[in-house]
């Protein structure tokens, strides 16, 4: 058994090793593993079913409604110019079984749409919250030289609501009115607030009152004060140091709260996931070093929420939600791998949005007897 200087313990899951902890905190080893059955996935390959008028363009991130209908947010621009007439609308509404409900897109309209779609989420109260992370320094073709600062606020039929920050106005970590790249938000039902991972350039978790706007709280890794530079990130997405890693986040690329109010975050280029009270407290970690990790994070919908969703390279790793251990690796031959972002419906099935790979649902099979 191999610990680092911080005692954490390499596991040993699905055949694969696949990382440690390194905490700074008090945590429950994984010697208190109970028994418990483990979910069971496989590759739907009927969904989704895009209406053949339209060309899809890189899928960056996926959402689920009260409904089960999944909302698809895709990149448009990233079509080839000579597909522009057919590119279909940014939002793409599909239910469980695949087939088309509704599209729009809400560019203009009083708002600042970003630039390049990177997050969607379905609120519990129905609303949809749309973010971006363009940057200046990528020069994309097509694409306007700004910074994605902004959070906006829609009804479900694309009617604009709100807005939190603006185009390229973000003044860094300590900005209170902007974001800076927000890659994932997240409404949490019991307090009404709107948890922000903030993101690309900022280095930070951001939240607000999802009814005004209103700022109200903010931490870095480990519970610090958020730092660090306001640059594009340069993605590694290979190996880190063995420890608990730097003091600061680098890209916070996606966030979820659970229903007891704990908040988890997913720090990409460090892979690692970190845990935290609702007040920005941190609790512990989970690292793993020598494969891509923390892209992406869902919920399992069961009453507990026994396991968080990991979203890595070539799998979806799946996490004792309190624990943090290591329980089971979702992939194999059909798998689009961890994706970009993934979301789950009330039945249990996982969405996968890989960008430029296209989406993937994975069907809900049942549990089998956990990987000893």
């Amino acid at each position: 058994m191999k610990r680092d200087h911080l005692g954490c313990i390499v596991l040993v899951a699905a055949v694969i090793i696949a990382g440690c902890t390194g905490q700074r905190s008090a945590d429950t080893t994984d010697s208190s593993r109970r028994a418990r059955g483990v979910p069971v996935f496989e590759v739907d390959p009927s969904w989704p079913k895009v209406p053949p008028k339209w060309k899809l363009g890189h899928a960056s991130s996926i959402a689920i409604d009260a409904q089960d209908n999944v909302w698809v947010l895709s990149r448009p621009r990233t079509l080839k110019p000579g597909d522009s007439a057919v590119a279909a609308p940014a939002i793409l509404v599909f239910d469980p079984a695949g087939n088309f409900v509704r599209a729009w897109s809400a560019a203009g309209s009083g708002h600042e749409w970003p630039e390049r779609e990177h997050g969607i989420h379905i609120d519990y109260r129905g609303f949809v919250w749309v973010g971006g992370n363009q940057c200046p320094e990528r020069d994309l073709p097509g694409l306007k030289r700004v910074w994605d600062d902004q959070i906006l606020k829609f009804t479900q039929d694309g009617r604009f609501v709100m807005q939190i920050g603006g185009s390229s106005k973000s003044s860094g970590n300590a900005d209170t009115r902007n974001l800076h790249g927000p890659a994932d938000v997240w409404v949490h039902p019991a307090t009404n607030e709107l948890f922000v991972a903030d993101g690309y350039f900022n280095h930070r978790v951001a939240v607000f009152d999802a009814d005004t706007g209103a700022f109200k709280r903010m931490w870095g890794a480990f519970g610090n004060k958020p730092v660090g530079e306001g640059k594009c990130p340069q993605p590694s997405l290979k190996a880190v140091p063995e420890g608990p890693g730097p003091d600061h986040f680098t890209v916070v690329h996606a966030i979820r709260v659970a229903n007891d109010g704990t908040v988890y975050v997913a720090d990409r280029e460090n892979q690692r996931v970190q845990m935290f009270t609702r007040e920005g407290k941190f609790v512990k970690q989970r690292v793993r070093y020598d494969a891509p990790f923390a892209r992406n994070l869902a919920l399992s919908p069961d009453p507990e929420q026994q396991f968080l969703y990991v979203g890595g390279g070539v799998d979806i790793v799946v996490l004792d939600r309190k624990t943090l251990e290591i329980v089971e690796l979702i992939g194999g031959p059909g798998y689009l791998g961890g994706g970009h972002q993934i979301a789950t419906d009330s039945k249990g099935n996982l969405y996968v949005a890989a960008t430029a790979r296209g989406l993937q649902k994975l069907a809900f099979k049942g549990t089998k007897p956990e990987t000893k």
